[in-house]
């Protein structure tokens, strides 16, 4: 389980990051941006992020209209862009436009149903960082039950050419 450290003593740590800062790093915006804050993040380490799961989100309507749950994809792809965050920001890439591209998804486990009205705790941890390839493990929790985890690679690189 991922240590809460403090801004205060550790000074690699930046936190917390509202919204535009989240999307100063990644490209997404709505309905695709899946992470709203974030709550901890220790440059080349870790990061804790949140996605507040409502109502309103698109892919309620159709999954499943009886039952509403967060589809286990669109979990590894908020653990993704929480990680995203985390390379773009320990590699001093925030703004500069550079794509963090998916590569690999191991170990996916779905454990909890994440339903509409619950935080979306995401931890993700480097696991192996390199200049442009980055492996990562993540964590999904509600509260301290967790809901999902997967291990990641991500390569960062320039967006395609016009």
């Amino acid at each position: 389980m991922l240590e809460p450290t403090s801004a205060a003593v550790t000074p690699s740590a930046r936190a917390p990051l509202d919204v535009r800062r989240v999307m100063a790093a990644l490209p997404h915006r709505f309905p695709m941006l899946l992470v709203d804050r974030v709550e901890e993040l220790t440059v080349d380490e870790k990061i804790v992020a949140i996605k507040a799961v409502t109502i309103n989100e698109p892919f309620f309507t159709g999954h499943f209209p009886d039952r509403p749950i967060m589809p286990g994809v669109l979990i590894v792809e908020a653990l993704a862009q929480a990680a995203g965050v985390l390379a773009v920001e320990s590699l001093g890439l925030s703004g500069t436009g550079k794509l963090v591209y998916f590569m690999a998804i191991d170990g996916a486990k779905f454990r909890t149903p994440v339903e509409p009205g619950v935080l979306l705790r995401l931890e993700v941890e480097f696991v192996q960082k390199r200049a442009s390839v980055c492996k990562f493990a993540g964590r999904a929790l509600i509260g301290d039950k967790l809901a999902a985890e997967a291990n990641f690679t991500a390569m960062i690189a320039d967006p395609p050419k016009d």
